[in-house]
């Protein structure tokens, strides 16, 4: 059994600025800006899409080959990746070109400004995805590479191979008839409840209207847990597992859909796979950075039994 998860591979450059941006911007020369930022702090972390979802998979047990694309400054990422156990043949490497890299600066406020370069996202996964198995793997198409958000949908539906498909922060340059064509026939959509609006009003169809090419619509809300919907009219809201203190939101969502994913290979229905994305989340809350939080399964196993009953079997190594 396989797990596929294709989308970005980033370093993050996280900055803290010890003042407020509004203090040091003329609201008269927007027209003319020019300002510079001594920051207090900086700090460099793996994140992007697909490096998020499989580091929480490999806690929870899983092996799953990222589909993506890496530069010629990726061997140190390659090794934590390496020191999880998890393959990287999957893992397109350019010489002549930088791993994504996304530079956000923060400040008293908690007002951001990022600047984010794509480098080597900007080019289509390569893998062969050799041996695969239509009764026993599964994928999800995560945002990265545009080219792949369009391909690799079609591919899967082609093998047989039940996917999901998660547009998130592609969406803006993601066309209606691109998202029709990659929700069409997918095991499931997942977004937020903003990006789900902007599905709709994308592709002119309503939430009814998905669930009518998809089989179920995952919508994560944040604290209110997630909404869990399907084409034969199940409707279950998932609540929040609790986390012991809130550090950073970033990367919660990339960890819920491990968790997901987790259920779903393991053959649970949708909506309990989605309790095991609840309590997967609220790990990623507690640290700051979105490969940072780590837990025993004894310590997985009693957040979600305090929220959900007894874990099912078989689930945890």
């Amino acid at each position: 059994m396989s797990i596929y998860v294709s989308g970005s591979l980033a370093f993050d450059r996280i900055m803290t600025f010890p003042g407020n941006f509004q203090d040091h911007i003329l609201m008269d020369k927007l027209h003319m800006i020019n300002v510079s930022f001594m920051v207090d702090g900086m700090d460099e972390r793996r994140g992007g899409c697909a490096g998020n979802i499989a580091y929480s998979l490999a806690l929870l047990g899983e092996k799953p080959v990222i589909v993506a694309a890496a530069g010629r400054d990726f061997v140190p990422y390659a090794e934590a990746l390496d020191k999880l156990g998890l393959p990287l043949d999957g893992i397109r490497r350019d010489a002549d070109i930088f791993t994504a890299l996304c530079y956000i600066t923060t400040d008293m406020n908690s007002n951001q400004i990022t600047g984010f370069y794509p480098g080597a996202m900007t080019l289509p996964a390569d893998y062969a995805f050799p041996g695969l198995d239509p009764e026993h793997d599964m994928a999800i198409v995560s945002p990265g590479n545009v080219e792949d958000m369009r391909r690799l949908p079609s591919f899967y539906k082609e093998k047989g191979i039940p996917y999901i498909y998660d547009p998130g922060q592609q969406l803006p340059v993601l066309s209606g008839p691109d998202l029709l064509a990659a929700i069409e026939g997918s095991l499931a959509c997942i977004t937020n409840d903003y990006e789900l609006n902007m599905i709709c009003k994308a592709t002119g169809k309503s939430e009814d209207e998905l669930l009518g090419r998809t089989l179920w619509l995952v919508t994560t809300l944040g604290a209110e847990g997630a909404l869990v919907r399907g084409a034969d009219g199940t409707e279950v809201r998932i609540p929040p597992a609790p986390p012991a203190n809130v550090t950073d939101p970033t990367g919660a969502g990339d960890a819920h859909r491990a968790g997901l994913l987790k259920g779903l290979t393991h053959g649970l229905p949708m909506p309990e796979a989605a309790k095991l994305g609840s309590v997967s989340a609220s790990f990623a809350l507690e640290k700051m950075g979105t490969q940072e939080h780590a837990y025993t399964p004894a310590r997985f196993r009693e957040r979600y039994e305090a929220v959900f009953g007894p874990l099912p079997e078989g689930l945890l190594p």
